[in-house]
């Protein structure tokens, strides 16, 4: 579990698509370095965010980590595309005494949105961005969170029809993740509020389940009365109009 805020930028110094080591485990491997600072209490096991992704890491020293990257990630993020000093972000699991200063992040990628454009906006940066699965665009909300290469940030534009979100940098964001030095074309790895989630699958559940017809037509019930109360007060109103 992670919270969305970015410990640090790391620099990838190694993406081998074929590691024989022990850390490699015959599969890919990404090596980053330039992380001391988040390093210091490390443990081989210990999962870690990059960019957003969950992993964990298999080898270690001062300076420098290395994970494994399985299939499924690579198809589903943006690792498989980095390159050699290339920046990353960078969080350590949450532990009992973290701040909770984002929201609930599990560094699971949903899909990759590519960023249609980059606006100024005074001093801050407004990220348009369309995802490859169009399908999460119902958990997209105005106002919501979301997780952006590991980031959280706030939604601050929805439009479903055109199949897009913006989200607003300010400069100090700008200086601390690596999204703020991307530009229109370039990916990012998305994953959305996990909470809209279970809520989805809670309310399916609900009126799936024994009994869903009769919830079913007390919702059809609660939403004729809230129609019939609309249509009153319009009336009302043009009355009102008319005796002016």
């Amino acid at each position: 579990m992670f919270t969305g805020i970015v410990e640090a930028v790391g620099t990838v110094t190694k993406l081998q698509s074929h590691d024989e080591s022990s850390a490699g485990g015959d599969g890919t491997s990404l090596t980053i370095g330039d992380c001391a600072d988040i390093l210091g209490d490390a443990k081989l096991g210990d999962s870690i965010s990059i960019n957003g992704t969950c992993l964990t890491i298999t080898s270690f020293d001062k300076t420098s980590f290395v994970v494994g990257i399985s299939p499924e990630t690579l198809r589903r993020t943006n690792l498989g595309s980095l390159a050699q000093g290339s920046g990353v972000n960078l969080e350590r699991a949450v532990s009992a005494s973290t701040r909770m200063g984002g929201h609930f992040v599990q560094g699971h990628v949903d899909t990759i949105a590519t960023i249609l454009s980059v606006t100024p906006d005074g001093n801050a940066l407004t990220f348009r961005l369309a995802p490859r699965d169009r399908a999460v665009l119902r958990y997209v909300v105005e106002k919501g969170y979301i997780t952006l290469d590991g980031a959280s940030l706030t939604i601050t534009a929805v439009n479903d029809a055109e199949g897009w979100w913006e989200v607003m940098l300010i400069v100090y964001t700008q200086e601390k993740v690596v999204m703020g030095k991307k530009q229109a074309g370039e990916e990012v790895n998305v994953e959305v509020d996990m909470v809209g989630k279970y809520v989805e699958k809670s309310v399916r559940g609900y009126f799936e389940g024994e009994g869903g017809g009769r919830e079913m037509k007390m919702l059809e019930k609660v939403v004729g009365r809230m129609v019939e109360e609309a249509m009153t007060r319009q009336k009302f109103v043009l009355k009102a109009t008319r005796l002016e």
